[in-house]
């Protein structure tokens, strides 16, 4: 009950981390039975409609409720700590933001077992996602990501709060670590693209359930429309998930190499730029749609230039590692391979900036490698770098070593088998989202190298799985500081107390953990003195209100002629809008109970504070 009810950062970072975890797990293993479909030229596994819904529920569930929940999840945990706040802005809407996420992807992956899967692919392009060209999938795509995009959107804008007004004294802007400026960034960028994704799966939800035709040229609609508003959002949300990741190396790079980050005002100025060009660009994924040569020209040239703020980062880990004491953690291994990977994909991404080049590389291949060079080569090994890192500020326990190296090395080789070939697959004409091709294509070989790949990411994440359960039965032993670090978190205990610090700290400059022991002074004095520390309490409502939009969308399933389901039971839930009006009940009544509620939260007293041991 405690974690069901829990409005405390850190632990919501760790549901975050559980379910992006949970949701990681099966889109991984949906990309596996893809690449087990296409290991040989014409296997008959999975094919068509399965495979569609296969490639749709893959792309999905990694870029919406796996990538976005496990960064989300860091946020949490980690950019509290490093502003010396003790807490977010709005706990409680916090919590919320996790639940809505939860019960969105809960929804959209529970459609294998309702009447099947959306099949119109992860960018649900119209026409294939109108109700005459697909099932009822594709209403648990619509509704399943409106909720958990509600959820994003809240928890983007309590982020922006925090950061803004909660910093500890002397924390400025350009004294904030990385990490927390890129969270700053990609909460900006959240705020603004999410509306653009709302837009376009409200107007796909009225031509599906309610037979409106946004999308329906024979009605007067237009397919384009929804490409535009998907790509308004979509191009953004690449930064979204990338540029967290970049602030993740930028500390676990500057941390192994005993240095400060290189060019540091350089690199927030960066990460601001990359997420101002990102807005700009969104049509060069629609460069063969037919804008004209003045459009694609414009977008050719904005993609391109997204790169320079791109390659100073780059340039900034490299003079960052050069002269450093390099300590090659496991943590610092996945680190220093994100930089040639995320090169990789990103010289790729140039490369289709061009329209002569997309027009012949749209839809094959090739694209598939560019993107998951970035995304997986970028974010992923991001992402894992990450978890070495915090894990002892997160949990206490230090993850083992030997077995992380042995993580890092099955799933880093086993990333550049599967995706590496791709390019060539592409470069000889192998078209994207085919479940078959023929024996002469000359792409046999090459398909079965990407799948011996693909299995070995999978013995990589197995590994990893093994670490963690290893790990979560040892003591919590681990240091408050393992790594000799420099930013605010690893001032405190680990895993950090309830409160955070016992008194707001005073920052007296950039790395301010590692300024106080270069200093001599072994800790960062405090802002205040010891007193009672104010708490919020916990609540359900959040998980309540989510529920209740759970069961309001399992009402809006407008269901399909073309499928039948034996259950009576979802005959009943699905088109009843006494289902959803009862789930939207039970939303307003949580808003309600928690309007009406004045909770005052709770206080630990400076006596507790000193029983602990700590003292003024």
């Amino acid at each position: 009950m405690d974690w069901l009810t829990t409005v405390d950062h850190k632990k919501i970072g760790i549901l975050y981390l559980l379910a992006g975890g949970f949701f990681f797990l099966i889109g991984g293993f949906e990309a596996l039975l893809i690449r087990i479909q296409l290991m040989f030229p014409e296997q008959t596994i999975y094919v068509g409609g399965t495979f569609n819904e296969l490639i749709t529920m893959h792309g999905t569930t990694m870029i919406f409720f796996a990538a976005m929940p496990l960064l989300l999840g860091f946020m949490n945990a980690i950019m509290p700590l490093q502003i010396g706040a003790r807490d977010v802005a709005f706990p409680f809407v916090n919590a919320l933001g996790f639940w809505l996420f939860f019960f969105g992807g809960l929804l959209l992956n529970i459609s294998w077992l309702l009447g099947g899967a959306p099949d119109a692919g992860w960018t649900a392009y119209a026409p294939l996602s109108d109700p005459n060209h697909s099932g009822m999938g594709v209403d648990f795509y619509v509704v399943g990501l409106q909720i958990s995009g509600i959820g994003t959107l809240i928890g983007g804008i309590n982020f922006l709060v925090t950061i803004i007004n909660m910093r500890a004294p002397g924390m400025t802007f350009m004294r904030m670590p990385l990490f927390t400026w890129t969270t700053f960034v990609t909460s900006a960028l959240i705020l603004f693209a999410f509306p653009a994704i709302t837009v376009g799966l409200v107007e796909l939800m009225f031509d599906r359930l309610f037979g409106g035709n946004f999308f329906n040229p024979d009605k007067g609609g237009n397919v384009v429309l929804w490409q535009h508003l998907f790509w308004i959002f979509g191009h953004p949300e690449v930064y979204i998930l990338i540029v967290p990741a970049f602030g993740i190396i930028s500390e676990v790079v500057a941390t192994f190499a005993r240095k400060r980050l290189f060019g540091y005002s350089s690199m927030v100025f960066a990460t601001v730029l990359i997420g101002f060009l990102g807005f700009m660009v969104w049509a060069h994924h629609m460069f063969s749609v037919g804008m004209g040569p003045v459009a694609n020209a414009i977008f050719g040239i904005a993609t391109m230039a997204i790169a320079v703020p791109t390659g100073v980062k780059i340039f900034n880990w490299l003079f960052t590692l050069w002269g450093g004491q390099i300590r090659f953690t496991t943590a610092n291994l996945w680190a220093l391979a994100f930089i040639p990977t995320f090169v990789m994909g990103g010289t790729t991404g140039v490369m289709l900036a061009s329209p002569d080049a997309d027009f012949q590389l749209h839809d094959t291949y090739f694209v598939v490698a560019h993107f998951h060079y970035v995304i997986v080569g970028g974010l992923v090994l991001g992402l894992f770098a990450g978890f070495y890192y915090w894990w002892p500020k997160m949990f206490g326990r230090m993850l083992n070593e030997t077995l992380g190296k042995w993580h890092f090395w099955t799933f880093f080789i086993g990333f550049h088998l599967t995706f590496f070939v791709q390019h060539f697959l592409g470069l000889m004409g192998m078209p994207r989202r085919v479940y078959t091709y023929l024996e002469n294509n000359g792409w046999n070989d090459l398909n079965l190298i990407s799948t011996i790949g693909a299995f070995g990411m999978t013995i990589g994440t197995i590994l990893f799985v093994a670490n963690i359960i290893i790990t979560l039965r040892k003591p919590k032993t681990a240091p408050a500081d393992p790594w000799d670090g420099r930013t605010l978190e690893w001032a405190i205990p680990s895993p950090a107390p309830e409160y955070n610090f016992k008194q707001l700290p005073l920052i007296r400059g950039l790395d301010a953990v590692w300024k106080e022991k270069m200093d001599g002074n072994g800790q960062v004095p405090a802002a205040e003195p010891l007193g009672s520390i104010h708490m919020p309490s916990g609540s359900i409502v959040p998980l309540v209100m989510s529920f209740g939009l759970f069961v309001a969308g399992l009402g809006f399933m407008y269901g399909n002629p073309k499928v039948e389901i034996a259950n009576g039971v979802l005959d009943f839930l699905f088109h009843n809008y006494i289902i959803s009006g009862i789930g939207l009940v039970i939303t307003l009544g949580g808003m309600f109970v928690r309007s009406v509620y004045d909770d005052h939260g709770w206080h630990i007293e400076k006596e507790e504070l000193e029983d602990k041991g700590v003292k003024a």
